[in-house]
C-alpha cells in the first residue's frame, strides 16, 4: 500500500474482469454519494456519480469518447446489457487506478495519448466535481474529448425505464442542463441529445435476486478540443440549483487538504501506518452533518441509513481512534433525549433496538474515560442515568428487567429488537426472546459505566454499583453453561425455540454474543478468568475466521454458510453462520484482557482493506471458507472495530514495552496488575 494512497492497480485488474470487484467511494459530508467499480463498470443499482442525501441517484455515468487526430474515435466508458454484451469494453484501454488522499484517479492510454480523470465532492454541500486532463498527446496536437451525460431521477433502490416518461432535462443557462428541478450538471459546449440507453444491467443486483435492468436517459453531451496539459471538467449539483459550486478543479484539491488534515488530527491519536490512514479516511466516510447540524453515522453504503445501535457500536473506532473528540461530544449531545424516546407513551413510536441504548451508555463513557472532559460527564449523566431508569421500567420495546434476578429480558422479540434483527415476513429469524447474553453484558457494564461516573462528578455511585454487582454474580450463576461457555438466551420462550420443548430453557447455541460479558470495561465476566479463557477458545475454534466471526458456529443446527442469493435466502443467512467483522474488536479486546495472543488476528482483515470497498471495509464475509466478502461493501461497524481493535493492540504494546523496564512488581501489586491492564486498555 503507497504512502498516501488507499490502493493503485495497473492494466491487468484495470482492463479486466478484476476491475468490476473493487469499489470506490467518495462522500460528501451530508449522505451523498458517489461511487462504482474501479474499471467503470456500474454492477450495482447504486452506482453512480450523483446520489444525493436522500438517496436518489441523479449523474449515473459521465461516458467518455476520445476523437483521434485521424478522426477514429475510442470509446473509454464501459457498459454491460441485459444481453450479456459488454459494449462498450473501455477498460481495456484503462492502464491506471488509484486512490490519492481519498480522490480517485483514472487513467487511459491509446497509443501516445494519455487521458486522466479525477473525481471529488464537496464537503457539506451536494455535488460532484469530475476532472478530465489530457496527460500525454503529441506535440501540438488537439485531441477532441467528448462526455455523455447519462441520468435518472429514482430512488436508489429502485430502478426506472422507458415505461415511465423520460427525465424532464431543461437548458440552464449556455453551460449545462438541469433534471426534474432537482439536479444540476454543467460543463462545456453542452449538446442535448435526448434518448434512452436500454437495458443496462447491474451484475451484483442479478446475483441479489433483484432486477438488474434499468433504462439510462442520455441528456446530452459535453466536449471540448483538448492539447496535452489542458482539462475538461463537469460539475453536477442537487439542492440549490442556482448556486453554482466551485469550479471543479478547486473542489478535487479541497478534498485533498481535507484528507491530509484527517490524517494530522489522527495522527495525534495515535494511527500511525498505511492501514490506519485508509482507515481513517474511511471512517470520515460514515459521519455526516445531519438535521440541525448535529453529527450523525450512516451505517454503510450505498444502502444504509443512520441507526442508534450502529452509531454507538461502532463510536469508539469512528471518533476516539480517529481524534474526532469534538465531532463525537455533539454526537453524544444529540441523543440526551433517548431515555424519553425509550419511555412507553401514547403515540410514541419505540426505538426497535434492545440495546441501542446501553451502546450510548458504554460510548458516552468511554469518550469521558479518553478525553477526561468532566463538563460533558455532568451534562450527560442525567441522560445515562435516564437510560437506566427507562429500562429498570421497562421500555416502549417490552425490554425491562426482571425483579427475580435483575437481569434484561425481553418479552416478546416479534420485531428482531437484538442486533440479530434480520426477518421475514412471518417475523425475526433469529428471535432471542428472553434474556440474550449480549443484552445483559451490556446491561452490568452500563450500570458500572453509570456508577463511575457518578463518583466522577462528585456524587455517590454505590448504590448503582452495588445493583451492577448484584447483575454482575446473577449473570455468571445463570449464564455458565454445561458446554463450558455462556448460555447464548437464558430463560428462552419456547415459541422462539421450538427444540428447547414446551417449557421456558436457557439455550447454549455458540454464537459470538457472549464475547462481550469479557470485552466491556465493566464486563460481568471480567472476574471469571478460568471461563473466560474456555468461552474465547470454543469461539476462537469455531468461530473465528480470517475476516471476522461467525453469526454462529457450523456445527449447530441452521448453520448457513453461504450468504448469496435471493433476499430470503440472503436474510436466512444473515446471522446463521454469516461472519461478521465487527465482533474484531470485541473478540481482540476480550484476548488481550485474558493475555492471550492476538497478533495474527486482524491480518487478512487489514489486507481486506485494498480488496472489495477501497480503503474500507465489508459488512459481513460468507462463513465457509474462503469467506467471500458480501453485504455492504463499505461498514461503518467493520471499519470502526478494526481501527479500535488496531489501537487497543497498540496501547498493549506499549504497557507491555513500559513493564519490561520497570522492576519487578511486589506480591500486591502482582495480584492487582490484570485488572489495571485491563482497565488502562480500555
Amino acid at each position: 500500500m503507497p504512502p498516501g494512497s488507499v490502493m493503485m492497480f495497473g492494466p491487468h485488474v484495470c482492463g479486466s474482469a478484476a476491475g468490476f470487484e473493487h469499489e470506490w467511494l467518495v462522500t460528501d459530508g451530508t449522505g451523498g454519494y458517489a461511487t462504482g467499480t474501479v474499471a467503470g463498470l456500474r454492477t450495482r443499482r447504486y452506482h453512480g456519480l450523483l446520489v444525493t442525501p436522500q438517496r436518489h441517484l441523479a449523474l449515473a455515468a459521465l461516458d467518455p469518447v476520445l476523437t483521434l487526430p485521424g478522426g477514429a474515435e475510442v470509446r473509454l466508458a464501459v457498459h454491460e446489457w441485459a444481453s450479456g454484451a459488454i459494449d462498450p469494453a473501455g477498460h481495456h484501454h484503462l492502464e491506471h487506478f488509484e486512490v490519492a488522499d481519498g480522490v480517485p484517479r483514472w487513467r487511459w492510454r491509446v497509443g501516445d495519448v494519455v487521458l486522466e480523470r479525477e473525481l471529488a465532492m464537496t464537503h457539506g454541500g451536494n455535488s460532484v466535481a469530475v476532472v478530465h486532463r489530457l496527460v500525454a498527446a503529441p506535440a501540438g496536437v488537439a485531441v477532441r474529448l467528448t462526455l455523455t451525460a447519462l441520468c435518472t431521477w429514482r430512488h436508489a433502490d429502485v430502478e426506472r425505464d422507458r415505461t415511465t416518461p423520460p427525465p424532464a432535462v431543461a437548458l440552464a443557462g449556455d453551460s449545462g442542463f438541469t433534471v426534474e428541478d432537482t439536479y444540476r450538471v454543467d460543463g462545456p459546449d453542452f449538446r442535448p441529445v435526448g434518448e434512452w440507453y436500454l437495458d443496462a444491467y447491474a451484475r451484483e443486483e442479478a446475483a441479489r435476486g433483484l432486477n438488474p435492468v434499468e433504462d439510462l436517459w442520455a441528456a446530452g453531451t459535453f466536449q471540448a478540443a483538448l492539447t496535452a496539459g489542458e482539462t475538461l471538467s463537469v460539475s453536477a449539483w442537487s439542492g440549490d440549483l442556482d448556486t453554482v459550486p466551485p469550479p471543479a478543479p478547486e473542489v478535487v484539491a479541497a478534498a485533498r487538504r481535507r484528507a491530509r488534515r484527517l490524517l494530522r488530527t489522527a495522527a495525534t491519536a495515535g494511527a500511525r501506518d498505511a492501514v490506519d490512514k485508509a482507515l481513517v479516511l474511511a471512517a470520515d466516510t460514515f459521519v455526516v452533518t445531519g438535521a440541525g447540524g448535529t453529527p450523525e453515522v450512516v451505517a454503510g453504503y450505498p444502502w444504509f441509513g443512520s441507526y442508534l445501535r450502529d452509531t454507538m457500536t461502532a463510536y469508539e473506532g469512528l471518533f476516539l481512534a480517529t481524534g474526532r473528540f469534538a465531532d463525537g461530544a455533539r454526537l453524544l449531545r444529540a441523543h440526551r433525549d433517548l431515555p424519553e424516546r425509550m419511555r412507553p407513551g401514547a403515540g410514541r413510536a419505540a426505538l426497535g433496538d434492545a440495546d441501542g441504548p446501553l451502546w450510548f451508555v458504554h460510548a458516552a463513557e468511554r469518550h469521558i474515560a479518553r478525553t477526561g472532559d468532566d463538563a460533558l460527564a455532568a451534562e450527560l449523566l442525567p441522560a445515562l442515568e435516564g437510560v437506566i431508569a427507562a429500562y429498570t421500567k421497562g421500555t416502549a420495546d417490552g425490554v425491562r428487567a426482571d425483579p427475580a434476578d435483575g437481569l434484561l429480558v425481553i418479552d416478546a422479540d416479534e420485531s428482531g429488537l437484538t442486533w440479530m434483527n434480520a426477518r421475514l415476513p412471518r417475523g425475526p429469524i433469529t428471535p432471542r426472546d428472553g434474556k440474550p447474553v449480549e443484552l445483559n453484558a451490556l446491561w452490568a457494564n452500563a450500570l458500572g459505566a453509570v456508577g463511575a461516573l457518578r463518583e466522577r462528578c462528585g456524587r455517590d455511585g454505590s448504590v448503582v454499583q452495588a445493583r451492577r454487582d448484584a447483575v454482575k454474580a446473577q449473570f455468571v450463576k445463570r449464564f455458565r453453561a454445561p458446554d463450558g461457555w455462556l448460555f447464548d438466551v437464558v430463560d428462552a420462550q419456547p415459541a422462539a425455540y421450538p427444540k428447547g420443548g414446551g417449557s421456558v430453557h436457557d439455550d447454549a447455541v455458540l454464537r459470538p454474543n457472549q464475547v462481550l460479558a469479557f470485552s466491556l470495561p465493566y464486563a460481568p465476566g471480567a472476574d471469571e478468568a478460568h471461563l473466560r479463557e474456555h468461552v474465547l477458545r470454543a469461539v476462537g475454534a469455531a468461530l473465528l475466521t480470517p475476516l471476522g466471526l461467525r453469526s454462529l458456529a457450523p456445527a449447530e443446527y441452521g448453520y448457513h454458510g453461504t450468504h448469496r442469493g435471493g433476499v430470503v435466502a440472503r436474510d436466512t443467512a444473515y446471522h446463521q453462520g454469516t461472519v461478521w467483522l465487527w465482533w474484531l474488536g470485541p473478540y481482540v479486546e476480550a484476548c488481550l484482557a485474558a493475555g492471550l495472543p492476538v497478533d495474527a488476528v486482524l491480518t487478512a482483515a487489514e489486507a481486506h482493506v485494498a480488496e472489495c470497498g477501497l480503503g474500507s471495509v465489508s459488512e459481513i464475509a460468507e462463513g465457509d471458507a474462503p469467506h467471500r466478502p458480501t453485504g455492504a461493501p463499505f461498514s461503518a461497524r467493520s471499519v470502526a472495530a478494526l481501527l479500535h481493535a488496531r489501537s487497543v493492540i497498540r496501547e498493549n504494546r506499549k504497557l507491555q514495552s513500559a513493564s519490561s523496564t520497570t522492576p519487578p512488581p511486589t506480591k500486591l501489586a502482582r495480584e492487582a496488575a490484570p485488572r489495571k491492564r485491563r482497565n488502562a486498555l480500555r
